[in-house]
């Protein structure tokens, strides 16, 4: 009780920038739960993104090896290790996206509690690295942490590109009211194991210009957003369907990762 009112007190003094999502989570069974999701090991190292005031920062110090905790924010950065007191700590005020991966040791894991406007950009940046971490577990909306997880009938851009690369679970859902201060909605932990890229037999960049295709009129049916993305007659769109054994009237989000393939395959 008393760590969490003296959080509650620095997370007050320090000032919340809006435009970088940042929320402060206090409680110790939620953090708990984070990181009993990324299921560290004594030699594990983590990257940890947007450590903010080192609350989770420090539960993960006690189970892994090194915590490499990335921070945007100068002054978080300045202050995280006065927060969060280990020696297997390195703090890095640097932005996530500039961030070198390679220079992580091959199998290490990703922590972050994602704000909404970066994931896709996030996920993209772990799970296409050249280093991608064995396993990623990121706190983000709860409506966010569904789409990545999503089911042929509500895929979407980001579904396909998190589960062309990983298998997607879903973990704890964290109330709006355990944070500081509190966003409008709540949040769910989404767990990506990293499998690698799937059909070696279609090229990754083939594969996704097909998928960018499909998803650039949502409201359409396939054959016109394919027709319009890759700027082809529409009975070519339709003949690219029949090849690959998709009805005419499909729409993107109902296709499975699987039926992509069988897209790009024909298209190739």
């Amino acid at each position: 009780m008393v760590w969490r009112l003296r959080l509650l007190e620095i997370s007050r003094m320090v000032v919340t920038k809006k435009e970088l999502g940042q929320h402060w989570l206090h409680d110790r069974t939620a953090l708990g739960a984070i990181a009993e999701s990324a299921e560290l090991a004594k030699n594990d190292t983590v990257l940890e993104i947007g450590p903010g005031l080192g609350t989770l920062t420090s539960v993960l110090a006690k189970q892994a090896q090194k915590v490499i905790a990335v921070e945007f924010d100068e002054a978080l950065a300045r202050d995280l290790p006065k927060r969060a007191q280990a020696g297997n700590i390195t703090v890095v005020h640097q932005d996530i996206l500039a961030y070198d991966l390679t220079k992580l040791p091959v199998g290490y894991k990703v922590v972050a509690n994602v704000p909404y406007y970066i994931t896709s950009k996030i996920v993209r940046l772990l799970l296409e690295s050249a280093n991608p971490p064995s396993r990623v577990v990121l706190l983000v909306q709860k409506e966010v942490a569904e789409r990545l997880a999503a089911a042929p009938g509500e895929m979407s851009m980001l579904a396909v590109s998190a589960q062309f690369y990983a298998d997607v679970s879903l973990g704890t859902i964290i109330p709006a009211e355990l944070f500081t201060p509190p966003p409008k909605v709540d949040s769910q932990v989404v767990i990506l194991d990293y499998k690698g890229p799937q059909f070696a037999d279609v090229p990754v960049d083939s594969f996704f210009t097909l998928v960018r295709a499909g998803f650039s009129e949502r409201r359409k049916k396939l054959r016109s957003s394919l027709a319009g993305g890759l700027r082809l007659p529409k009975a070519e769109a339709d003949a690219l369907l029949e090849r690959a054994g998709i009805p005419a009237d499909a729409r993107a989000q109902e296709l499975s990762l699987e039926q992509w393939h069988l897209l790009a395959s024909a298209y190739n």
